[in-house]
């Protein structure tokens, strides 16, 4: 690995270029910088930490093609050179989980736009194209059953911070097309739906593997609200593989992507099934929303995604069933110090 301090250059790839990963200490970035790695390709992570951990590297900590540099995107000195060298860039450098956006709504805010605009503005000096990783979030309160790419969008209450997060992450989207538009740079959106597997922390207040981690110590698992509020969920060895598929076709160029799992599940549901799963003696509690989040929290009763555009333009759709995502979550949280 080279110094954290970014001051070697990353070795040539193939057609003598290097890929950057914004984020790439975090949980998807980390597997996505690993197949990367994997498929013969240098990487450039850059990653300020304030989410992500070296831990989440390990595996590939010693390898000679990975250089990671500590610091956020708009603080990096060698950004453009980077670019420049580049041969795409996967930008997932975000504010990430609802506790945290709940809690520090303006620094969730500034993170998006902020390190946003300043990759999309040194990927347009250089015409490297870039993989904006958007989410879910941004369909707001739509009721349809089924989300696709060109719904409108129904946002909330700008008082409520949660929207805060969700029209961050659109204008990231408008920045995006804007670039595209008035300086050609070739942009692919995609909307990202629950993701979960290994590495993945309930740090933040994701569900999946809070959930597990409370079944592993057979503690309650707690639902917030009345647990009929549905989820889809993906493997995140399917997410890397539907961005590493879009990120290489021509064809994705301008388009929004939606990447997400199929299966909707209640969040009663998924408690019982994770039980179940591991083999729990936990009970599951119902925690009303009021005692779980700031006044005025609005949650979505549905999120389900359409990946029919992503299965036209890549081949590709999910594959790995929710029993096998609860089994891999549970095996690495038994692997480490989390589960105790």
């Amino acid at each position: 690995m080279s110094p954290a301090s970014g001051d070697s250059a990353p070795a040539d790839g193939p057609a003598g270029k290097h890929i950057i990963v914004t984020g790439g200490a975090g949980f998807i970035g980390s597997h996505l910088t690993e197949r990367l790695l994997a498929g013969g390709w240098p990487v450039v992570v850059i990653d300020d930490f304030s989410t992500g951990s070296l831990g989440n590297l390990a595996a590939v900590a010693a390898h000679p093609g990975l250089t990671i540099i500590r610091s956020q995107v708009s603080a990096c000195a060698q950004l453009g050179d980077l670019l420049a060298g580049a041969a795409y860039v996967f930008h997932l450098a975000a504010a990430v989980g609802v506790e945290l956006i709940l809690k520090e709504p303006l620094a969730a805010i500034h993170t998006n736009l902020r390190e946003t605009e300043a990759i999309l503005e040194a990927a347009s000096r250089c015409g490297t194209p870039l993989l904006l990783t958007s989410t879910s979030e941004v369909y707001g309160k739509s009721p349809k059953p089924w989300l696709t790419e060109t719904d409108d969008l129904i946002i909330g209450q700008p008082h409520l911070s949660r929207w805060a997060y969700s029209c961050s992450k659109l204008m990231d989207e408008f920045l995006a097309f804007a670039h595209a538009q008035t300086r050609s740079l070739p942009v692919t959106v995609v909307r990202l739906f629950n993701t979960a597997g290994p590495r993945q922390t309930g740090r933040y207040g994701m569900v999946l593997p809070r959930f597990v981690a409370a079944a592993l110590a057979d503690q309650p698992l707690q639902i917030f609200g009345d647990g009929t509020q549905t989820r889809c969920f993906c493997h995140v060895a399917d997410t890397v593989e539907a961005l590493m598929r879009l990120q290489s076709l021509p064809t994705a160029r301008g388009q929004i992507v939606n990447i997400g799992g199929e299966e909707e599940i209640s969040m009663l549901a998924l408690a019982e099934r994770v039980v179940t799963t591991v083999g729990s003696r936990s009970a599951v509690r119902l925690v009303p929303y009021q005692e779980a989040y700031p006044p005025g929290f609005e949650e979505m009763p549905r999120r389900r995604p359409s990946i029919a555009k992503l299965e036209l333009l890549s081949g590709f759709r999910p594959a790995r069933s929710l029993t096998t995502i609860i089994g891999d979550v549970a095996d690495w949280l038994r692997s480490t110090s989390h589960s105790r």
